[in-house]
């Protein structure tokens, strides 16, 4: 095939995959997360990462130890996996529960008792969506993907035929088990993060990286 004309085929589909919001999901105040109830639009995140939110004043300084419960993978019927596999589920979830103890660690002493001065923190994943094969990471190069991609870059927002993750976070005091904060939120890779582009679940993990870098932010 000539190669133009492969690089307006594939154009095209950048560009309609750009257009129609292609495998792109919105998280929502999912209905059988406890805290569901409790959370509203976040109308101070112009970004569109963490769309509801319920905070208290909290003074996250006086807290110095953490439990961190295993993942859940939320099997409720608005849950947003599409098709994708359990086992691959699995994966996203072991992950997401490295990557937030290992940034945990470094802020707070990670204990299985409840205590004083002790967080609990509960992380449900709720949905993700894989890269498109090899098209994700083509359309970094294609002249119409480049263009959308780096629209998208400046804006901080998701690239073409790229995954990511959903999932929701509560922040509990362990003794008095009040909630303190919860916040449902999608992630996902810089839109010319090429690495992040290439394998199935790499634009979710990388996702989940950047949540727990943010969750980080929000507890310093």
């Amino acid at each position: 095939m000539d190669r133009s004309i492969a690089l307006r085929g594939l154009g095209t589909l950048v560009l309609c995959a750009a257009a129609a919001g292609c495998a792109s999901v919105a998280p929502v105040p999912y209905s059988e997360m406890a805290s569901s109830a409790y959370m509203a639009p976040d109308r101070s995140d112009a970004s569109g990462r963490v769309p509801y939110r319920y905070s208290t004043p909290v003074d996250w300084r006086a807290y110095n130890k953490v439990i961190l419960d295993p993942v859940v993978l939320y099997r409720g019927k608005d849950h947003q996996f599409g098709d994708m596999s359990d086992r691959d589920k699995a994966t996203l979830a072991a992950y997401m529960q490295n990557s937030f103890a290992e940034r945990l660690r470094g802020r707070f002493a990670l204990v299985r008792e409840r205590g004083p001065n002790t967080l609990r923190i509960r992380l449900t994943l709720t949905g993700a969506v894989t890269n498109t094969p090899v098209l994700g990471t083509l359309s970094r190069f294609d002249l119409a993907g480049a263009v959308y991609n780096g629209v998208q870059a400046a804006r901080d927002g998701e690239g073409t035929m790229t995954g990511s993750v959903v999932y929701g976070v509560e922040i509990f005091d362990a003794a008095t088990a009040r909630l303190l904060s919860a916040y449902v939120t999608k992630q996902y890779p810089g839109a010319y993060d090429i690495k992040a582009s290439v394998g199935a679940l790499a634009a979710a993990t990388a996702g989940l990286d950047k949540g727990a870098d943010a969750l980080m932010a929000q507890l310093n």
